[in-house]
Order: structure tokens, then sequence, then C-alpha cells
């Protein structure tokens, strides 16, 4: 079988191909429902599906991957495409309350082949999920995330946030009401981004 590195990630070919045909379908459905900034339409491969490539490298693929605020599927629909090869058992839930995004977001779990259930409600509403790993990107301020996943992860799940260049100030800011363990693994894509693993959230 072909295997093609995404980053330095090893895929097989139909991993690739399927990537591939969601970046086309991103490209598409975006001018009319703004999945992704119209500034980086052109560059939709390298700055949101690499990106979220890199999350899925972070951990081992659990049970339960819940990506909280999915809007245009980064990383949950990326996540689906790689657990489909590498973890076909991980149930993968996107959570998103836009009723067209999450149109969206089936129409791409469909199209590309991969499981995936999409929930469309306010993340605060949806049951407790007993999430393995918690995801999101661009959803929200640390405090705010933490809240999420007190309420979805699993007692010994983990948390992987993709943060921007003022990351470091709202970690501090969260250490006021969280406790949490942190390992910040810098952006393959951003200069100034990580993406936060954490663990262990309680309130202070």
């Amino acid at each position: 079988m072909d295997r093609v590195e995404i980053a330095g990630v090893d895929v097989s070919r139909e991993t690739y191909d399927r990537l591939k045909h969601y970046e086309s379908l991103v490209q598409k459905w975006s001018p009319k429902i703004n999945l992704v900034a119209k500034s980086t339409l052109e560059d939709v491969w390298e700055r949101h599906i690499v990106d979220s490539v890199q999350v899925c490298d972070l951990v081992s693929f659990p049970e339960t991957w819940v990506d909280i605020g999915s809007g245009g599927g980064f990383p949950g629909v990326v996540v689906a495409i790689i657990a489909a090869e590498k973890a076909p058992d991980c149930q993968v839930t996107l959570i998103e309350s836009d009723q067209r995004k999450c149109a969206f977001l089936r129409t791409a779990l469909r199209e590309c082949g991969v499981k995936g259930r999409v929930i469309s409600d306010r993340i605060e509403k949806v049951a407790p999920m007993g999430a393995g790993v918690l995801s999101a990107r661009a959803l929200a301020d640390l405090s705010l995330l933490l809240e999420f996943a007190e309420r979805h992860l699993s007692k010994d799940g983990i948390a992987l946030f993709s943060k921007g260049v003022q990351w470091k100030k709202e970690v501090d800011n969260a250490r006021s009401q969280w406790r949490f363990e942190l390992e910040s693994t810098k952006s393959w894509t951003e200069p100034d981004a990580v993406v936060l693993k954490i663990e262990g959230v309680a309130r202070v």
C-alpha cells in the first residue's frame, strides 16, 4: 500500500485522498457558510488540515474523542479521517451549535467515507460525554474551555486545545480558577501558536 507523509505523520494513500477530498469540500462550502477565514481559503491544506493532523499525532487514540465547537471540522473531521485508518473503533463525536455547519460536517463525514457523530447543540447543554480526548480549535478563552473539559472529559481524559500568540496569558489567567497539568507543543504551521495538552482538570 502506498504511504504518504503529512508533516512527518505517516498515513495511507486512502487517508491522504480522503483529506484532499475534505479540503475540496471546505473550499466549495466555505464561501456560503464561512467555514474558514476568507484569507485562508487558498491555503486550507497547510493552515487547517496539516494543523489538525498535528493534534492527532499528540495522543494515542482513545475509545471516545469529542471535538467541541467543530465549525468547519477542524480538527474533528480530520480526527475522524485519521482514526478510520489508525483506530477504527474510536468513536468520534463533533459538537456544533450552528445548523448549517452541522449539515456540512455530516456531508463531509459521509462523502469522505468515515464514521462520526454530529451533535447539533450548545456544548454546555450536551449531556457529559466522558471523552478520552476533548479537542477544540479557535473556540474560546482557556478558562471557558476548562469548564467544558470539566463537563465532558473522563476522569483520566486529555484535552487538546489549539491556541494562538496569547496562550501564556490565558494559562496564567486560568490558573486562578483551575488546577491542571500542562504540556505545550509548538504549532507546525503557525510560528506563535501552540497545542496545549491538558490533564487533571479541577477547580481551585
